[in-house]
């Protein structure tokens, strides 16, 4: 990649003025594909820094109850890959210099076809893709590929991700890395500060990259004090379980507003 993706430009631009970046994650078609698109729409103006946009699966291993849900939601609504990433061309229209970065499984992306997805992809304005289950052993599959395309590929870094593994891990990922803030499921527990800050300390050392950090962050206060100690942060669980509740856009959104205020203030 030559030119800087968006996610480059708008790291570096926080880092400039000193801020922290705030992430968000929705999936992709719930409760409903207008629903969620009007959210989507919605979360610049909250405060959102880089939209992270859950394409449902069947079988979403890395996820708790609420995003799990969130996915069987979407999926009986009818949405798809095809449908996310069309999703997201809609999106770029309105919001031509957020980020987005798609966040599943390899499962649909081999579905369509490498290729052909990569090709969608780039030209829906997709920047980044986070696939949790390739290991790094498969980069060939499609983070090289994606690469190529002029996509960040991120990957996560977990508690577990020791010295000798952290190199793998760390070899073709770009734009930044996700660091899991817990073991086990999203939404299963909370994310501490005094334990998450040496770890991206040492990540951010290896690689060079942006370290945000996610799982286990779901209020203002909590968003403040892990971005306090990280590049940024991520919210999905708390984000999607009020979807998933059926509250109005505009209650979702101020909270976003309200997460994203905390992240900021760090």
């Amino acid at each position: 990649m030559t030119a800087p993706t968006r996610i480059e430009t708008t790291f570096a631009r926080l880092r400039a003025e000193g801020r922290k970046a705030f992430v968000a994650y929705i999936m992709a078609g719930d409760p409903d594909p207008d629903t969620s698109f009007e959210i989507l729409c919605g979360l610049p103006g909250a405060g959102v820094d880089v939209v992270e946009l859950g394409v449902p699966f069947t079988d979403p291993m890395a996820d708790g109850p609420t995003i799990q849900l969130a996915g069987q939601r979407a999926l009986a609504a009818g949405q798809t890959l095809a449908a996310t990433l069309d999703m997201v061309r809609r999106f770029r229209v309105l919001h031509p210099e957020v980020p987005v970065v798609l966040m599943g499984y390899y499962n649909p992306i081999h579905a369509m076809g490498v290729a052909r997805f990569l090709q969608a992809a780039q030209a829906a304005g997709v920047d980044g893709l986070i696939v949790v289950d390739l290991p790094p052993e498969e980069d060939a599959e499609l983070c090289l590929p994606a690469r190529a395309a002029g996509l960040n590929f991120v990957r996560l870094a977990t508690p577990t991700t020791d010295d000798a593994r952290l190199p793998a891990v760390l070899r073709n990922t770009s734009g930044f890395v996700y660091y899991v803030s817990i073991t086990g499921i999203t939404g299963a527990a909370a994310a501490q500060a005094g334990a998450v800050a040496p770890e991206v300390a040492r990540i951010r050392a290896a690689g060079g990259l942006p370290v945000v950090v996610g799982f286990g962050v779901s209020t203002p206060e909590a968003a403040r004090e892990i971005a306090g100690v990280a590049d940024g942060v991520v919210v999905g669980s708390a984000i999607v379980k009020l979807i998933g509740e059926g509250r109005p856009v505009a209650e979702v959104l101020a909270q976003v507003a309200r997460l994203a205020a905390g992240a900021h203030s760090a």
